[in-house]
């Protein structure tokens, strides 16, 4: 790695932990060894409380959910976790997650190494697609699924957020990902250490994401996992009451709620109170 190499990566794990320390809870981190890698899960919560992982949204990290672990630890063990090959203190290996099958074994093995039989599992965006598509692969292990936002779970992209996320895609660059940022979130203020962090991470080094197919119709209607989706009315993603109306069609044990004020990046920091408050609300209702 040269010296310029060097310093971005520096600055990268600098701003990620300056993002780790504002939590406001006590953080175990944990490094989990694979055939894959290192993944990185940042633990906290009661040890002996109810298991809940969260799955961060594509060019964002684990660090991310700091606006909501305080709620979502009073009463669950929270594992936050960062994906082998994307931004984050997960080491890739030489032998990486390539396609759909090994991102879903990579999961298995994440969750037998925290000594986890079955879990409630959160995601956002494109990490509310892995949760969904792993409620598929492993129902036995998904206790209680929480999708926030997710995208092409039940509906694609709008042509004209592709469009304008094309640029930061084809040459991303720091700036390029916060000014597509402000487009989407129509200007909502970002807390600025986080914003610095997703900024650095638009730039991080051979970033390699598994896409996969959208999940079939029928395999969605013979999901039996009670499961939340919450979207962002102002996101421009999708289009949110299009993507609600799916999930009523193919979903039989989901509850959907359209968010008025929400954008698509905004979430889940943005009204977190909220977000946090419908999450605990539907956990807690559905583990009797």
């Amino acid at each position: 790695m040269s010296d310029d190499g060097h310093a971005a990566s520096a600055a990268f794990l600098a701003a990620y932990d300056a993002v780790l320390e504002r939590w406001p809870v006590k953080v175990e981190p944990i490094d989990l060894p694979s055939a894959y890698g290192t993944t990185r899960v940042n633990a906290c919560g009661p040890a002996d409380a109810p298991p809940l992982i969260l799955l961060h949204g594509g060019g964002t990290t684990a660090a991310s959910w700091f606006a909501n672990v305080a709620e979502l630890a009073r009463r669950h063990r929270v594992y936050a976790v960062d994906r082998i090959g994307e931004p984050g203190r997960s080491i890739r290996g030489e032998r990486p997650p390539r396609d759909v099958p090994g991102l879903l074994d990579w999961l298995d093995g994440v969750l037998d190494g925290l000594r986890i039989g079955s879990a409630a599992v959160c995601g956002h965006s494109y990490g509310g697609w892995i949760a969904l598509t792993y409620a598929l692969h492993a129902p036995q292990r998904v206790r209680r699924l929480v999708l926030l936002d997710p995208t092409q779970c039940c509906g694609g992209f709008r042509v004209g957020y592709l469009a304008r996320a094309l640029p930061s895609l084809i040459r991303p660059t720091g700036s390029r990902a916060r000014a597509f940022l402000a487009w989407e979130t129509g200007g909502v203020e970002a807390d600025p250490a986080w914003l610095r962090l997703y900024g650095l991470a638009a730039e991080f080094p051979d970033t390699k994401v598994v896409i996969g197919k959208r999940p079939k119709p029928g395999s969605l209607r013979a999901l039996t996992t009670p499961t939340l989706v919450l979207l962002a009315g102002r996101g421009r993603a999708h289009d949110p009451f299009r993507i609600a109306s799916a999930v009523m069609r193919v979903l039989p044990h989901a509850e959907t709620t359209v968010l008025p004020d929400l954008s698509h990046h905004a979430m889940p920091w943005h009204e977190a109170a909220d977000i946090n408050t419908r999450i605990v609300d539907f956990l807690d209702r559905t583990a009797t």
